[in-house]
């Protein structure tokens, strides 16, 4: 029996199909990750389903468009096809994910442990899901039009889905921002953009050459203005907070209408930066970016792995150099110092809630600490702070002023208001923290006869809801001011300025220009005032309120 031709289509169409094929039927795991992290199956959330799973159609097509040239289109789809269906066999059977360790796996697994793998249902789906599909797109007879007109329909075809996903993001922004930033599996779960992920990743570690951290600073000195203070023993004591996810907009200094800053409003000689820009919209990017002695322009994650930064340079100068913790890590800036993780619950620690712990344990003994000091002190500080979705589990219970509270991760379940009310009661608390600080280095001025000062910035901020934008990590070329405009404040003791020779109400006037996390390396050495040849004058805020230069 003869079997009848296949009706010819256009080749536009053989990569939309494929592409809505490849999310329908090789993404179970994803799916149903997807569904939980979305609130559960329920018939309100259809449009949130249908939105996404037509956002990644079009995602995959505008891919495969580009790939849609005779001779090679079928090709790929055949590989496409049967590497998913191997690879959803296995996450489907055994849950697991495809990331770079699986590939090693793959790769390393001898003939015996590969073929206890093997078994009839893996046959199958690879037939059904892989082989079968294959044999169809072969047998499809494709009509491509004429080259340059064939450019132009690609062209188009790859502009219009890209457009269309990002304005379907935009519209369930609200939805999948939390969903995704809460369960980062998903990502391991996308076939096939896991597999290629996973590839890359094998190979970026089979053939990276080993990093060596070049020296910065080597020649790092303390400088005149250390003066007799020094030479009598007389201390310093400098805490730097890293804060998380703090937007400049939301802090009453600031202007905002809601008294998130009841504390810090009443401290003498605070000086409030409002004018302030992150490296990054990421906690990733942000933290090794602002630590290293490259400006926003010239950072990449390689060039900071390669080369000693900040707190180096300060070790170097002989401080002693102390990172504490109560977030995800320093992220490669505190590599050489020494860490204190406090982050970990502590059962019956009333500073913690079982899931994590809050701000004020950072603080924890240090008093005591700056007491029993025999040298100059550096402390960072790396707060949790207002890191979302969770608003409401970065505060105790007794900072809840502004309310009605959202209390899920699932935002769209929760008014705008009320998620806005959660993260101001997380800067409430920041307010608490930061102050606490600073009554903190008071007393150790006063009791102790040392000389102190801290510096607080946040590592990028977060949007609220403002063009349907929630959360952080947008690329910052499109990233709107919410994520990128941060707070930032100093406070130096009278002892402090008068050592390092620092004009307070010079500072206070420099409190509106514009800055950026650019200045933070330049403005530690400075105030501290240490000497070496990778400090730039020009990036130190302090430098032209010293002694001198005013």
């Amino acid at each position: 029996m003869k079997i009848a031709p296949l009706p010819h289509i256009k080749a536009p169409l053989l990569t939309l199909g494929a592409s809505a094929f490849v999310v329908a039927a090789y993404n179970h795991s994803f799916w149903k990750t997807f569904v939980s992290a979305t609130g559960g199956a329920q018939l309100g959330n259809a449009p949130v389903y249908a939105g996404a799973f037509v956002a990644l159609v079009l995602l995959f097509n505008a891919i495969l468009t580009l790939l849609n040239f005779r001779f090679v289109i079928k090709p790929v789809l055949t590989v496409l096809f049967i590497a998913a269906a191997a690879a959803s066999y296995f996450m489907n059977e055994y849950g697991v994910v495809i990331d770079a360790t699986m590939v090693q796996n793959v790769v390393e697994t001898d003939p015996k442990e590969a073929h206890e793998l093997l078994s009839w249902k893996l046959l199958q789906t690879i037939t059904l899901l892989g082989i079968v599909p294959s044999l169809i797109v072969w047998r499809l007879p494709l009509r491509f039009p004429p080259v340059r007109r064939d450019l132009l329909v690609k062209a188009g075809t790859v502009i219009v889905s890209l457009l269309a996903v990002t304005g379907l993001l935009l519209l369930l922004f609200k939805t999948l921002a939390p969903a995704v930033r809460e369960h980062r599996e998903l990502r391991l779960l996308l076939t096939p953009t896991n597999m290629f992920q996973a590839a890359h990743g094998y190979l970026k570690e089979q053939w990276a050459v080993p990093v060596v951290v070049a020296p910065l600073g080597t020649d790092a000195r303390r400088g005149a203005r250390w003066g007799a203070a020094a030479a009598s023993g007389r201390r310093t004591v400098t805490i730097v907070v890293v804060g998380e996810t703090a937007r400049a907009m939301n802090f009453s200094l600031n202007g905002y209408a809601r008294p998130t800053n009841p504390l810090l409003a009443q401290q003498k000689d605070l000086i409030n930066f409002r004018n302030v820009s992150s490296c990054g919209t990421a906690t990733a990017v942000s933290v090794p970016c602002l630590f290293s002695a490259f400006g926003r322009d010239d950072y990449t994650a390689d060039k900071a792995a390669s080369q000693e930064g900040l707190l180096d340079v300060l070790k170097r100068a002989g401080l002693d150099v102390v990172w504490r913790d109560n977030n995800s890590g320093c992220k490669g800036a505190c590599d050489r110092v020494q860490y204190e993780d406090l982050s970990r619950p502590v059962p019956g620690d009333p500073l913690c809630n079982g899931e994590e712990c809050y701000d004020e344990r950072l603080l924890r003994d240090l008093p005591q600490r700056i007491h029993d000091a025999k040298n100059d002190l550096v402390i960072v500080l790396h707060q949790k702070g207002s890191h979302g979705p969770a608003y409401w589990k970065r505060y105790p219970a007794g900072f809840g002023k502004f309310g009605p509270v959202c209390r899920t991760n699932e935002l769209e379940q929760c008014s705008r208001e009320s998620i806005v009310a959660a993260y101001d009661n997380s800067i409430l608390y920041t307010d608490y923290f930061l102050s606490k600080t600073i009554d903190l280095l008071r007393a150790a001025a006063a009791d102790d006869g040392v000389d102190t000062a801290m510096l607080y910035f946040s590592d990028h901020g977060e949007s609220l809801g403002e063009k349907n934008m929630y959360l952080h990590g947008a690329p910052y070329i499109l990233s709107p001011a919410e994520q990128r405009t941060v707070p930032m404040m100093m406070w130096l003791s009278d002892s402090f300025s008068q050592r390092f020779k620092i004009d307070d109400r010079c500072m206070a006037a420099r409190s509106t220009q514009e800055f950026s996390h650019d200045n933070i390396f330049h403005t530690v050495l400075g105030m501290l005032d240490i000497n070496t040849a990778v400090y730039n004058p020009r990036l130190d805020i302090v430098h032209p309120c010293t002694s001198g230069n005013i």
